[in-house]
């Protein structure tokens, strides 16, 4: 392990003693202590250049101030505009920032950005309590605008500082004044979140031991066989998975030790966006006597490991993936996309997606490969799996799987990799197989769906395909 990761580990480990300290505290005391661990953290890995952050957080205010009920498009500018500015600091002959300075700045970046959206959304809610009869839905509505320092609490709250979760500033205000937490479990479902870490973490070390990502950018790596260099990019994505699922099941137990993101069952909660439905937080029966209340951490999931492994779609695998992200990402980037179509809808988030994770074209190569992967998978869809018998949907289920197994393998090397000619350079010795496996399946799916005769049944499973597409996004 380098150096870096040693301090992540030390960092994700140290959170969940210090969230046990803060679980019962009162909201000052989680408020000022949270913060100052965060800032004691920020300036001990990132020194001077903790001023970027700093700069981010002025200038949000500031959009916060003077246009409050339209700041949302405003902090989005403003925000990936400074994060551009953080990625070339070096073309301005300034130092180059630390990695968890960028850690802090990825994720401090989220946070603003969707407090602008909160803020905006409480100006709307107000107006509309004062222009309507009926009162208006008070579901994540924060109870008013953060000050300078509130957002300064938010913003270095050491919970998900460079590793996440990401969650809302709702979040945040309601584990503040969260309400008898001694109620609230968690050593059970903290427990049950660490017990695959130890596998994980076993399998990144002998893994990565054996099949070195460095070895891909040496001359002797393509002078291996065609099937060897294929299969070379199944143990790097297993690896790169096994590193992310220790970090973030790591940081969300950092965030259950604290009761941080704990709603009860009843509120349907999804991870980074927290809430669905009404919900009470005390319940009594006829006779007076409080309800146990079941409480879940869904707000602060951040990871599903079976179901990235074992689902089916490359859909799907996004969706347990980085999961409060990928929520940001649908809530904030799909849903405002310039042009209303799936297709154009998915590669735009993806575009910011990958200007998000940086500059790196490897970046890129990869998250806009990934609109081929669905478009291809919706037409194979649409074309043949809709067609089949119950044994042959299972077949191609299977298939599907292994075929999109492959595509996060493939996509994966650009990832990693990082560079434009390192990534085409592997791509290359691989004949861009996926990339072709993609157009031929596109172009079958699209075929063989023209030459089936058009029906009421066939338009009614292209209106279910779409409603799926959208629920897929939401």
């Amino acid at each position: 392990m380098s150096p870096e990761e040693l301090t992540y580990l030390a960092i994700l480990l140290s959170s969940i003693p210090v969230g046990f300290l803060f679980k019962n505290a009162s909201p000052h005391v989680k408020q000022y202590g949270g913060t100052a661990v965060g800032v004691l953290l920020t300036l001990i890995t990132c020194n001077i250049h903790i001023v970027h952050s700093l700069i981010t957080i002025l200038g949000t205010w500031l959009i916060l101030k003077v246009s409050p009920r339209s700041c949302h498009f405003l902090a989005l500018g403003w925000t990936f505009s400074y994060l551009l500015f953080f990625r070339t600091v070096t073309y301005f002959d300034l130092p180059a920032p630390t990695p968890f300075t960028n850690a802090v700045q990825l994720l401090l970046t989220l946070k603003l950005v969707s407090l602008a959206n909160e803020v905006q959304e409480f100006c709307r809610n107000k107006k509309q309590d004062v222009t309507s009869f009926s009162k208006p839905s008070a579901i994540n509505i924060i109870p008013r605008i953060p000050s300078l320092v509130e957002m300064f609490y938010y913003s270095y709250c050491y919970i998900g500082l460079m590793t996440g979760p990401f969650y809302r500033y709702k979040t945040y205000y309601d584990w503040l004044h969260q309400t008898d937490s001694m109620s609230i479990p968690s050593w059970k479902p903290m427990i049950s979140r660490l017990k695959p870490v130890p596998i994980f973490g076993v399998l990144f070390l002998v893994v990565s031991h054996y099949f070195p990502l460095n070895y891909v950018k040496t001359d002797e790596f393509y002078e291996c066989a065609f099937l060897y260099r294929l299969f070379y990019m199944v143990p790097i994505f297993f690896v790169f998975r096994m590193r992310f699922y220790v970090a973030w099941l790591f940081s969300e137990c950092g965030c259950i030790s604290a009761a941080f993101g704990a709603y009860p069952v009843a509120a349907k909660s999804r991870s980074g966006g927290g809430p669905t439905v009404e919900y009470a937080t005390q319940e009594r029966t006829s006779d007076g006597e409080k309800v146990a209340i079941e409480y879940d951490y869904e707000t602060v999931k951040n990871i599903d490991c079976y179901g990235a492994d074992f689902c089916v779609k490359v859909k799907d695998g996004m969706r347990y993936w980085n999961m409060s992200v990928q929520w940001w990402l649908a809530q904030y980037i799909y849903k405002n996309a310039p042009v209303k179509s799936f297709v154009f809808g998915n590669a735009w988030t993806m575009l910011i997606s990958a200007f998000w994770h940086g500059i790196h074209p490897g970046y890129y190569l990869s998250f806009l490969t990934i609109p081929l992967c669905l478009a291809s998978e919706g037409a194979m869809e649409v074309g043949v799996r809709r067609h089949l018998s119950d044994s042959g949907k299972m077949l191609f289920d299977w298939v599907h799987w292994f075929l999109k197994m492959r595509a996060y393998d493939y996509m994966c090397m650009g990832f990693v990799l990082l560079t434009f000619s390192d990534t085409v350079h592997y791509w290359r010795s691989t004949y861009f197989s996926i990339h072709v496996l993609a157009v031929i399946l596109l172009v079958t799916g699209q075929l063989l769906a023209m030459k089936r005769p058009r029906s009421p049944k066939n338009a009614g499973e292209k209106q279910e395909s779409r409603k799926e597409n959208r629920k897929a996004a939401e």
